[in-house]
């Protein structure tokens, strides 16, 4: 069987299981791919600041930690998204800097059935206990696949990305000059002179690109796809092809640690998350990963069954999803329990696929016994959004919204 034949296969089988089925079932993300330095020019957070935000695999939440907020509110639906963010900060709590580096620097350790079995698991919750009792393997040292960051759904695609580069583009050598390279202008030079634009982009890449599964397995549901295919020029698969190509040839990549490890399955640590570096472990080893508070529910149960007011939202690109029609009272409902949760002077933040979103300032929401729409109660910050966005180091988000909920307006 030939290596493209191979590939396909798990496109096949996420195709038959279909994305809403898949997507509470398994481990989706095993790193964020939402750029937290970003986040915290943006959020601007204090002490006296509590925040509620969609957990994915748990890194900003340790990010946003670090800053010294009253209390950072990890929400997810998916159990094997909080199960991995249990599974850090018990790691943290447990293990020396070298062992957990090279848990989740790495993606593996020699070490880790030893690990797991006698420091970690028993410090886990029965449900985490279970999830990592299945997933374990995960960490293990192989001969295929051997990092975590290469495992579960959307680790699986990026395998199948460095399997492309290794054997069938046979750019690696590229791949790691560009990695390398000091500053944006020698990072450009290198991609023209190696023509990658023509090389990397071969059909086979394209054609994976336009399947809905493996849209599914990068956890980008039909909702986002078609905010793209609509309002984008060439649509998903141009989207992505040009976002890119920004990557390599317009954003300094010495540390960019989310492409890093998309493209070797392992971080250095000279360019990885905060809570990999050993002053973010030794800080979140000291108090600050108690900060974080792990929620299995939607933002909306959860909000609408917590006391305190939530001073700071970051909503990730999660309304895209609910923004269809037959999704459209979850949205609504979502936003009246964001209005009844806010402390004063709240801010919020999220993303979008599509490049000008239109489906939240229309939404009403009740304030007072009154009917508002949510865009007359938002004074958004174009500015300073636009000029975030701009060093947005992943970049594969087509908008990014800044705003502050003004409820008396």
């Amino acid at each position: 069987m030939s290596l493209g034949h191979k590939l396909q296969r798990p496109f096949r089988a996420v195709s038959r299981a279909g994305f809403d089925f898949i997507h509470p079932r398994i481990l989706i993300y095993n790193q964020c791919w939402e750029d937290p330095r970003l986040d915290r020019k943006a959020l601007e957070l204090g002490p006296d600041d509590s925040v509620a935000m969609i957990t994915s695999a748990g890194c900003n939440a340790l990010d946003y930690a670090l800053v010294g907020p009253k209390a950072v509110h990890a929400i997810d639906m998916n159990p094997n998204q909080t199960a991995l963010l249990e599974l850090k900060q018990t790691a943290i709590r447990n293990l020396s800097f070298e062992d957990f580096f090279d848990l989740f620097g790495k993606g593996s350790s020699p070490r880790w059935k030893e690990i797991y079995r006698d420091t970690l698991r028993p410090e886990l919750s029965e449900r985490a206990q279970k999830i990592w009792d299945r997933q374990g393997s995960f960490f293990e040292v192989r001969r295929r696949r051997s990092s975590f960051y290469f495992r579960g759904s959307s680790g699986t695609f990026a395998w199948i990305v460095n399997m492309y580069i290794d054997r069938i583009a046979k750019v690696r050598d590229v791949i790691n000059e560009l990695l390398e390279a000091e500053s944006v202008e020698a990072q450009t030079e290198i991609y023209r002179r190696h023509r990658m634009n023509e090389i990397f982009w071969k059909p086979m890449l394209k054609w994976m690109l336009r399947r809905d599964a493996t849209l599914a397995m990068l956890g980008v549901p039909q909702p986002q796809r078609r905010i793209l295919d609509q309002g984008y020029p060439g649509g998903i698969v141009q989207f992505v092809v040009d976002r890119v190509d920004e990557v390599f040839t317009r954003l300094p990549l010495s540390d960019n640690y989310f492409w890093r490890v998309y493209l070797t399955g392992s971080y250095s640590e000279d360019c990885c998350p905060e809570y990999l570096t050993r002053a973010g472990f030794d800080q979140l080893r000291d108090g600050a990963v108690d900060r974080v508070h792990r929620h299995t529910t939607t933002v909306t149960d959860f909000l609408n069954g917590h006391d305190e007011p939530i001073s700071r939202f970051v909503l990730l690109d999660h309304m895209d999803w609910l923004s269809v029609p037959k999704r459209k009272h979850l949205l609504d409902a979502e936003w009246q329990a964001i209005v009844d949760s806010a402390a004063p002077n709240t801010r919020l933040l999220w993303r979008s696929a599509g490049l000008d979103v239109d489906f939240i300032d229309p939404i009403e929401v009740t304030i007072d016994g009154e009917q508002r729409r949510v865009g007359d109660v938002l004074n958004y910050h174009p500015e300073l959004a636009a000029e975030l966005h701009k060093i947005d180091r992943v970049n594969t988000y087509g908008s990014f919204y800044i705003a502050d909920l003004n409820s008396s307006a």
